[in-house]
């Protein structure tokens, strides 16, 4: 008999591990301990041999686990009597993926309606398989006194459920029940009307009332209103500042949800996961209920749309029985609120729901989305479910800690800590003073659970972004190194390290298309052509430079890009009646004199949005693309997805691809063609264009990165057409657009040879 001591790293901690260990040895009649550390689980078993348990542990491992290693080695042997579970050590060096926060699992959600159980209609119901981890964490290892629900006490039952190594509450530090319970508070107009909140039907009533109602969840406050209440939804778009971004909706279950939307077998296993995110679907041309479309998603043939990912959200919809918007609670532009700021929250609802559970880190809800026909998924935003750990063992990691920080629009930071990766929670786009203190207290945050010694901060290029002078400023005062790195080079390194590419032989071509991005030359980014092979990168493609004026108002304002791109034209009579004269005389005069160029196919979307729709203006970022992609959706449904016609005649490149482009564009207005078609052959085009690329360079892997790639028909398009003769690349688990940067500048940091 010999003793082995086994050390477990991953996602390990706060997914009834230890009981799952425990009831492991048990039944194999194992002696020894385990316990939960700063860097892992550990634990000590005798055997004469230690391959066969951890197979077993490998492959019996709990739902909500993710292994990233298990390393095992013979120690000195100790004649265990039994196997135990021992108290957590925080006295080695902090080394864990941290666990996100999990929606409610089917068993607690069948005891929240059992007559007979303890726990029935309670809000706060959780075990070891679900409820809320990296939101309520202070401090590691993962225990109920380092969370915010160290303040709870235990009564007698959940005591003894807690403690008992063969109940599936065992050591569930979310563990409360109505005896022991967190309470909800009722507040209106800034007053509290109630400190311990208990009538679920009060809210049912206010919601057919035509209220609106800020509930506290998981990550932060969520705006919630009937959303089949046209008047309402306006009058929250007015105090949300939010003229026409969609809004998501929640429905009461997959049967209502189904009724509205159209739904693969990947969407709907989505729907359904442990994350729980917003899903983005199609909507049906005969949808059932009564939503407000017109003023839900304005404009748009999709709709983002969730299931109750908590037990109170459960118990609400359940009665309500119709969707209901929920929507972040917070003004547009903010960041989310997630501390009891009644005062600021009485701005924008009618009630409040709070509850006495501390939120530490806020999250928003993340958001996926799945291609029509191929059902190729992307994540737009990974945040509350998913964020913040990022597992993948085929990376070869260095042993130093380096901070990557990202860019500015949708931000993220990405600490390399002891060989794991974390990458942090959607952080909004750092241009105001709350998103940069949100995003500052969520670095400390993590700087606090790990403590670690940064020796590298990488930042982005351009110079003036809230994060490339934050990570100077912070690198300044630890007296470390800092890295600058391109802006489109950690986008295509995100994307070949998620797809394990770094280490391919064969030449592998890249493209990075986006909004803006500071390039090597000074200029603004965003069509860029990479190749990448052995470490060494070079730039051997990109969108025709075209002149960069006014600024953030040109990404505000489509009809300016319009303008640019069409200058050489002839014909642009169609551009100038968008313009008052006064407007076109100032901008002319912009136009002769600026030296600052782009290669943006982010703002070339922007001037086809205005060419073919007149989408001059936008009230948020993507607007005019996304507009652009309903329109090519409607022609291809209404051809059931066939007919596909380029602008290219043959597979010769013009002169100049934006004007070639967009002078077509114009002729075919002209001749009276429909904008839809008009639009879906905009999409072929550009699909069309990076086939021609990728031939003519003779490259067979193909890699793709940038906010443009959100657009799912553009994606769909490319792997019709490029699939048979091409091996192609999309972002998986990371989002394509900003939110990846970070990952990037790591990988870029790490891999790169030039």
């Amino acid at each position: 008999m010999k003793t082995f001591h086994i050390h477990i790293q991953g996602i390990v901690q706060g997914v009834g591990f230890r009981p799952f260990i425990y009831k492991l040895c048990t039944d194999l009649n194992l002696f020894g301990w385990v316990n939960n550390s700063s860097n892992g689980v550990h634990i000590h078993v005798n055997s004469n041999t230690i391959t066969d348990f951890i197979d077993k542990i490998r492959s019996t491992a709990p739902k909500l686990a993710k292994i990233s290693k298990i390393i095992s080695k013979e120690v000195d042997f100790v004649a265990y009597v039994n196997f135990k579970i021992l108290q957590s050590n925080d006295e080695i060096p902090k080394n864990l993926s941290l666990t996100p926060d999990y929606g409610i699992c089917a068993t607690c959600e069948t005891e929240l309606f059992s007559k007979k159980n303890k726990r029935k209609n309670y809000p706060f119901i959780t075990c070891t398989n679900c409820g809320p981890r990296f939101s309520i964490t202070k401090t590691l290892p993962y225990d109920r006194e380092t969370t915010t629900m160290e303040s709870f006490i235990m009564c007698t039952t959940c005591k003894k459920e807690y403690e008992n190594p063969l109940d599936r509450r065992y050591y569930s530090q979310t563990n409360s029940c109505p005896n022991c319970k967190i309470t909800m508070q009722l507040y209106k107009n800034g007053e509290l009307l109630e400190s311990d909140f208990s009538n679920i039907n009060f809210i049912i009533e206010q919601w057919n009332n035509g209220k609106i109602i800020a509930i506290k969840g998981i990550g932060g406050y969520l705006l919630t209103c009937d959303a089949t209440n046209a008047m309402v939804i306006k009058r929250l778009r007015k105090l949300k500042n939010r003229p026409t971004k969609p809004f998501a909706l929640m429905y009461h279950d997959i049967y209502e949800l189904g009724e509205d939307v159209e739904m693969g077998i990947g969407e709907k296993l989505e729907l359904e996961h442990t994350a729980s995110p917003i899903v983005l679907l199609s909507i049906k041309k005969d949808r059932m209920t009564p939503i407000a479309l017109d003023v839900i998603a304005p404009k748009l043939n999709i709709l983002g749309v969730m299931l109750p990912y908590t037990p109170l959200y459960k118990l609400l919809l359940s009665k309500f029985k119709k969707p209901i918007v929920a929507t972040s609670g917070n003004v547009s532009n903010s960041t989310i609120i997630y501390k009891d700021n009644i005062e600021e929250l009485s701005k924008i609802t009618d009630y409040i729901l709070s509850n006495n559970r501390e939120i530490v880190m806020p999250q928003d809800d993340s958001v996926v989305r799945y291609s029509s026909i191929k059902s190729y998924r992307t994540v737009i935003r990974r945040s509350r479910g998913f964020a913040p750990s990022y597992i993948n063992p085929d990376l070869i990691l260095s042993n130093k800690t380096v901070l990557a920080m990202g860019a500015m629009l949708k931000s993220t930071f990405t600490l390399l800590h002891q060989k794991n990766i974390h990458i942090s929670q959607y952080l909004g786009n750092t241009d105001t003073l709350e998103a940069e203190e949100n995003f500052k207290n969520t670095l400390f945050h993590f700087n606090s659970l790990f403590q670690p010694k940064i020796e590298v901060i990488l930042t982005d290029k351009h110079p003036h972004y809230y994060t490339t002078n934050f990570g100077k400023e912070l690198a300044t005062k630890k007296k470390i190194e800092t890295v600058e790195i391109q802006h489109h080079k950690a986008h295509f390194f995100a994307v070949l390290a998620e797809n394990n590419l770094l280490h391919t032989k064969e030449k592998i071509l890249g493209v990075i298309w986006d909004g803006t991005g500071y390039g090597d030359d000074g200029n603004i980014w965003g069509g860029e052509f990479f190749t990448y092979k052995k470490g060494k990168t070079a730039r051997v493609h990109h969108l025709d430079y075209f002149p960069f004026i006014l600024g953030d108002k040109m990404s505000k304002e489509p009809r300016i890009s319009a303008f640019v791109m069409t200058s050489s034209l002839k014909n642009n009579s169609i551009i100038k009646n968008k313009f008052s004269d006064t407007e076109w005389n100032i901008y002319q005069k912009k136009l002769q004199n600026t030296n600052l160029k782009s290669t943006s196919v982010g703002r070339l979307f922007d001037a086809a949005a205005s060419i073919i729709l007149n989408i001059d203006k936008q009230t948020y970022e993507g607007e005019a693309a996304m507009l652009l992609e309903s329109a090519a959706y409607r022609y291809f449904r209404a051809n059931n997805f066939t007919k596909y016609y380029s602008y290219f005649k043959t597979e010769e490149l013009p002169n100049n691809f934006i004007s070639f482009i967009l002078e077509n564009i114009i002729l075919d207005l002209e001749k009276g063609f429909q904008k839809d078609f008009i639009a879906a052959k905009f999409h072929i085009t550009l699909a069309h264009y990076i086939h021609i690329i990728a031939t003519r360079k003779q490259i067979k892997t193909v890699v793709f990165s940038g906010g443009v790639f959100q657009n799912m028909w553009l994606v769909e398009l490319i792997l019709s057409f490029m699939s048979d003769d091409f091996e192609l690349y999309f972002h998986e688990n990371l989002s394509p657009n900003d939110e990846n940067i970070s990952f990037g500048q790591l990988m870029y940091y790490l891999y790169n040879k030039d």
